[in-house]
């Protein structure tokens, strides 16, 4: 296997890396070496995937879509950040995260169900309108909530749960999802691929549990960068982690072939 590194691509800088940069034999990239590329617009191509036997007019350019295994999170509304933390408080960013503009907190709160707690639950910053929780299925039947699965902000009917923080609590009548599975991508990536706000993809893994997954929905922003978003249990079932690379074989419920 050649590993490549993102050390291997900044001594390729002296040289300039090809853009788009291919993969062949036995390349692969570490999630570090996707950033790099990523952060400096440049398209990975897997020559591996491609069949000369498709259609060029009916399949896009093959282009190797990073993953984000999305563990439990909490969005907050600068309100609660207040009643959590104390009056006028400002979260504090702990990582960037992979959309441009978006963090994990240093700071954490616990989350109360009719059936248990799960504690040191990480917020995502910055703010937004309203609070939102994301759990997966497996941290539902914990918690003894049952939270349909929804894009995030639709959260008309959805149960609720009470945090708990340093300073105070709050009771959420609603506003606990399971994140539907989704790709972040910017105007020109979705140009690429003729694909708009709202379209459904069908996503090819790799790897020991190959997995194809259906109703990916497309989620199109001029600053996002592109990103296959999974929750934990979706990322586990299909042998999925942060920086893999999956790709787009479908939309609309129609394989490209």
């Amino acid at each position: 296997m050649n590993l490549i590194t993102e050390s291997k691509l900044r001594f390729l800088l002296k040289k300039g890396i090809p853009n788009p940069f291919i993969l062949k034999g036995e390349d692969k990239l570490t999630p570090a070496a996707i950033d790099f590329l990523r952060d400096r617009h440049i398209t990975i191509k897997d020559h591996r995937l491609a069949d000369s036997s498709l259609s060029t007019e009916t399949t896009p350019t093959i282009f190797m879509v990073p993953v984000g295994v999305s563990n439990r999170h909490v969005h907050l509304a600068p309100e609660d950040v207040d009643i959590l933390f104390g009056k006028d408080y400002s979260l504090t960013p702990l990582r960037e995260l992979s959309q441009p503009g978006q963090f994990a907190a240093k700071e954490q709160v616990s989350l109360l169900g009719p059936k248990g707690i799960i504690q040191n639950v990480r917020i995502l910053g910055p703010s937004r309108g309203e609070t939102q929780v994301e759990i997966s299925k497996t941290d539902g039947f914990q918690l003894g909530v049952y939270p349909p699965v929804r894009l995030s902000g639709s959260l008309e009917g959805t149960p609720g749960l009470t945090l708990i923080g340093p300073k105070g609590c709050i009771s959420l009548h609603q506003g606990v999802i399971v994140a539907k599975r989704h790709i972040h991508m910017s105007d020109e990536d979705a140009k690429v691929y003729k694909l708009k706000q709202g379209d459904s993809l069908l996503i090819q893994t790799s790897g020991e549990r190959p997995t194809i997954f259906m109703d990916v929905v497309v989620r199109v922003n001029p600053n996002y960068q592109i990103d296959f978003h999974v929750d934990l249990d979706e990322a586990n079932s299909a042998g999925l982690k942060t920086g893999d690379l999956v790709k787009i074989v479908g939309k609309n419920g129609e394989f490209f072939t």
